[in-house]
């Protein structure tokens, strides 16, 4: 399941990197050739509510190897389209098994541990997406640029086999609940604690995406960066994320609340931090490495997820993924505003610190819902 996440890690942000290329071969503008990244987001938003209600009763082990099969099918796509129209209806459709794919994958992997070892278990499926970053993402963008960017794609598509292989031969039969239903599954969809949960991710990890997406533009033309120093400061961050996810997990086995705030925590201060280091690139790269730390704000949210989604798990677990790939849309969108503006690139630390303490208002008002909740159930004890 971590290779599962690996493969998607690399779909999703190496296409980032490898954008200009796939412009220049199809003979198209960097800005229409983005529609091929904007259109594997709207995917996953889509694909992760529908195909969760939809395999509500398909068994765990089946469902997953059906997932990251089509997902790998779709990058094969990509590798063969012939014109930017294909591309983009090819990225479409692989973004549509991302979040399920995830989604069920943590909770498959959190049901296999001990109940209070259960945060390591979504830790660990995490762990390929931060691995992506460490060594995949760089990796497939200098093969990339050294034999075409349709390499990247056709590898992705090689992992996601073998991934699907491995979850057949290895991972345990678990037979799907018999009550499960697409009409339960949406019941999350009724929850209070759900939403302001999703809220969290949506707001808060936009900090994030804010500053990464616009990272390698602000290292060259702010910093002045070499480009070797480009991809070993997404490695960093990388490097800092798959430390922070580590960290995350035991954070969410102490407090989903307290953890979900230090991270958040954390960001809004990597990100003012950003704001003060731009102009330098190796203090960019800093930053950028502490910003990667708070990456693990996936694992405490999932794991209040779990907790408040009763038998709504599946779905639950999907629009977590499609929480995060909306803050992938919103974060780099209001950065792009304010560079519009003519703010600089430090207005992009900005924006990513105003989203991240966004993230801890969403935080406070979930914090505020459940103790309220708490209250009201509570017995009431009789008075003469």
């Amino acid at each position: 399941m971590a290779l599962g996440a690996f493969a998607i890690g690399i779909s999703e942000f190496a296409a980032m990197g490898l954008l200009p290329y796939f412009a220049a071969d199809l003979g198209v503008s960097e800005a229409v050739a983005g529609h091929a990244v904007s259109s594997y987001a709207l995917g996953v938003v889509i694909g992760a509510p529908v195909l969760a209600i939809l395999g509500a009763r398909v068994p765990r082990k089946q469902m997953l190897a059906c997932l990251i099969a089509a997902f790998g099918a779709a990058n094969l796509a990509a590798a063969l389209a012939p014109s930017m129209v294909p591309l983009t209806v090819a990225r479409l459709v692989g973004g549509l098994p991302h979040g399920a794919f995830l989604g069920i994958a943590m909770l498959f992997a959190a049901d296999l541990l001990p109940k209070g070892q259960r945060a390591r278990g979504v830790a660990q499926v995490l762990m390929g997406l931060t691995l992506a970053n460490v060594v995949g993402v760089p990796a497939a963008g200098a093969l990339g640029q050294a034999i075409g960017w349709r390499s990247c794609f056709v590898i992705v598509a090689a992992l996601a086999a073998l991934s699907a292989l491995l979850i057949l031969r290895i991972a345990p039969y678990e037979p799907a609940d018999p009550e499960a239903s697409p009409l339960r599954e949406l019941g999350a969809l009724r929850n209070r604690a759900v939403w302001l949960t999703l809220g969290v991710g949506a707001v808060g990890f936009g900090g994030v995406f804010a500053i990464y997406a616009y990272f390698s533009a602000a290292m060259i033309q702010a910093a002045a960066a070499p480009e070797w120093a480009i991809p070993l400061a997404l490695s960093g961050f990388g490097v800092g994320a798959t430390f922070g996810n580590v960290i995350a997990g035991r954070l969410a086995s102490w407090s989903r609340f307290g953890g979900a705030l230090i991270l958040l925590t954390g960001m809004t201060l990597a990100a003012l931090l950003y704001t003060q280091s731009v102009g330098s690139w190796p203090l960019m790269a800093a930053a950028l490495f502490l910003l990667g730390g708070t990456a693990g704000l996936v694992v405490p949210l999932q794991m209040r997820l779990m907790d408040v989604a009763g038998h709504a798990q599946t779905l639950a677990a999907a629009l977590n993924h499609a929480a995060f790939n909306f803050a992938n849309a919103v974060g780099p969108f209001l950065a792009g505003l304010a560079l519009t503006a003519g703010y600089g690139w430090h207005a992009t630390g900005w924006v990513a610190a105003a989203l991240s303490a966004g993230g801890v208002v969403m935080l406070a008002a979930a914090f505020a819902d459940a103790r309220a909740r708490r209250r009201s159930a509570r017995p009431r004890v009789a008075t003469a």
